[in-house]
């Protein structure tokens, strides 16, 4: 029997609208998901609603079950939580995370789905794939303890980055944005908060996720001699700016990326993909991350959410789309 499902697709460059599908029976090893809630990972997907993926980038920043090709009509998205409604029995009804378009019911093979751990709302759980990208940047940037860290951009992934460098024992972190309310969130994850024009300087470890060249340059002044600025911003078809001829060459400083799809080389002898999405989901059990998503709307609203969203000031973090 097939089932009707709907999907939230980019028709053109800052234009999306819902598209149905009809779903097949599901085959040997699939589960079919219910959504309940998805979430907007801003940074991307206003770069994907925009049309401003390079056309060098768009085979390597294809989402996993991402339909159409870049810059449009595309289905993208990779923040969905749902129930099982046809699958084995030891996931039957159950809560699962996936890395899956905006779709109210798909079909995915059984590995793709994760469930959620005991205690964790569906609600909060669309935050896995960001908790994922932070986890990935904490181990790229080799945080240790007593570290002095800055994180440039309080967005989500510059929270949950901020959040993580935290919990280790004797550091000290700061995080930098422009926009003041971010204070109170930093103060809640507790970390310190300064504007940019205030910003520690010698930094043992410097993290950027503004995807902003101001950010950028502000993390460059932030870092002490010999340290590293780890870019964890996706700049899309930008070309930012850099004074590499002042500080960053007098200090010696290192300028790396850092980027989810892989695992950092020191790890990937014992970790999957699987095991990193599983511990970021137990990351998210903290009740306090509620803090990072800043609203919510319905699925159906969608179309005209995106547009809204995809131009939003500071004030737009992770937002929660309801089933």
């Amino acid at each position: 029997m097939s089932h009707q499902a709907e999907a939230f697709w980019v028709s053109e460059p800052n234009k999306g609208e819902l598209r149905s599908e009809q779903l097949p029976a599901p085959g040997e090893g699939q589960v079919r998901v219910r959504t309940r809630f998805s979430g907007i990972s801003r940074g991307t997907e206003a770069l994907v609603f925009a049309g401003r993926v390079p056309a060098s980038q768009r085979s390597l920043m294809r989402a996993p079950f991402q339909e159409g090709e870049f810059p449009a009509p595309v289905k993208y998205g990779y923040a969905s939580v749902g129930e099982v409604e046809h699958g084995p029995d030891h996931l039957l009804g159950q809560s699962v995370f996936c890395l899956f378009p905006h779709q109210d019911l798909y079909l995915v093979p059984i590995d793709a789905v994760v469930a959620l751990p005991a205690g964790l709302s569906p609600e909060r759980a669309i935050l896995a794939a960001n908790a994922e990208t932070a986890l990935n940047v904490v181990w790229d940037a080799a945080v240790g303890p007593g570290d002095r860290v800055c994180v440039i951009g309080g967005g989500v992934v510059g929270c949950l980055v901020a959040w993580l460098a935290g919990k280790i024992p004797g550091t000290d972190v700061t995080l930098v944005d422009l926009q003041p309310q971010r204070a109170a969130i930093a103060a809640l994850l507790q970390v310190a908060f300064s504007p940019p024009d205030a910003a520690p300087p010698d930094q043992d470890v410097v993290i950027h996720a503004s995807a902003s060249e101001a950010g950028l340059v502000t993390a460059l002044g932030c870092a002490g001699l010999e340290a590293t600025v780890v870019e964890a911003s996706w700049f899309g078809d930008q070309r930012p700016s850099l004074p590499l001829g002042e500080a960053f060459h007098s200090r010696r400083l290192t300028l790396r990326s850092s980027q989810v799809g892989r695992l950092p080389a020191a790890r990937t002898g014992r970790w999957t993909l699987r095991r990193r999405l599983q511990k970021a989901l137990q990351l998210l059990l903290d009740a306090r991350l509620d803090c990072l998503i800043s609203g919510e709307s319905r699925f159906r609203e969608l179309p005209d959410t995106m547009p809204r969203l995809a131009q939003g000031g500071g004030d737009v973090l992770c937002h929660r789309i309801v089933y």
